[in-house]
C-alpha cells in the first residue's frame, strides 16, 4: 500500500485488506479542516452504487451513531443493529442493512494539523463472538489505518497541501490556543501549570517557527494552516 502511486492502486489495496479481514465493504475518508470555509472530504470506498446517494448524504451522517462517534473519538467502535436502536435510529440501520451494512468496525485518527482520517469495514454477517479474535481484527484495523492515512495524504492531496508544516511542540500549540482565547501569558501559565516566563518562551518559539512578528499574528497564521482550530 505504501508503494501505491494512484487513487485506483490505493483503493485496490484498501479493499484487499478489508476482504482479508472478511469484510465486504470498506470506506475511508480524509477530512481537512479549513479555517475559512467548509471542511474538505476526500473519500475512497467500494460502496454499492445503489447505496451511494444515501451513504454520502450529510443529513443521514448526522443521524448515524457510528459517524458521530468517529467525529468525536479516536477509540474504535464495534457496531451492529443494537448500536442504532440505542439512539433511536433503527430505521437508519434498516435502510443500510439492505445493502449489506449490518455489522462493522470503524475508527478515526485525529491529527494535529486539522486533518482527520476515518476508516470503516462492514459486512452482513455477525462479527466474531470470541474476544481474542475480535481484538485481533480491531488491532489489525488500527495498524492499517496508520499506514493508510499516510498513503492517502501522499496520493490524494495536492502537492501544496503536503508541504511540511512548522514543527510546533504540543506546549507551543496549547499556548497559541489559549492566546487565541484572549489569555495573557500569566493566565496561560496558570492553566498549563507552568511559569509565566515559560509561557512567554513557548509563545516566542511559536512566533519564530511560524515566521511572524508577534504572538497574535502567530495565532492567525496557525489558524490558516490548520495547526489550531
Amino acid at each position: 500500500m505504501l508503494n501505491a502511486q494512484s487513487r485506483d492502486e490505493l483503493l485496490t489495496e484498501i479493499v484487499g485488506f478489508a476482504r482479508r479481514l472478511e469484510f465486504d465493504t470498506v470506506g475511508t475518508t480524509m477530512v481537512i479542516d479549513h479555517f475559512l470555509g467548509e471542511p474538505e472530504f476526500i473519500t475512497l470506498d467500494n460502496t454499492p452504487e445503489a447505496y451511494k446517494e444515501s451513504f454520502f448524504d450529510k443529513n443521514d451522517g448526522r443521524r448515524d451513531p457510528v459517524s458521530q462517534h468517529c467525529k468525536r473519538h479516536s477509540v474504535p467502535i464495534i457496531w451492529g443493529q443494537e448500536t442504532y436502536i440505542a439512539v433511536e435510529q433503527g430505521d437508519v440501520w434498516e435502510e443500510q442493512a439492505r445493502f449489506g451494512y449490518r455489522n462493522g468496525i470503524a475508527l478515526a485518527l485525529h491529527m494535529p494539523e486539522g486533518r482527520h482520517f476515518m476508516i470503516g469495514v462492514d459486512r452482513d454477517r455477525p462479527l466474531p463472538k470470541e474476544p481474542v479474535e475480535l481484538t485481533r481484527i480491531v488491532a489489525d484495523l488500527q495498524l492499517f489505518a496508520v499506514h493508510a492515512q499516510e498513503a492517502a495524504q501522499r496520493v490524494l492531496l495536492p502537492a501544496f497541501q503536503q508541504a511540511d508544516l512548522p514543527n510546533l511542540t504540543p506546549r507551543e500549540l496549547e499556548t497559541l490556543r489559549w492566546t487565541m482565547e484572549g489569555k495573557t501569558a500569566w493566565e496561560v501559565g496558570n492553566i498549563l501549570g507552568i511559569t509565566e516566563r515559560t509561557a512567554v518562551l513557548h509563545a516566542n518559539n511559536a512566533t519564530h517557527k511560524l515566521g511572524t512578528v508577534n504572538k497574535h499574528q502567530a495565532v492567525l497564521k496557525a489558524l490558516r494552516m490548520g495547526l489550531i482550530r
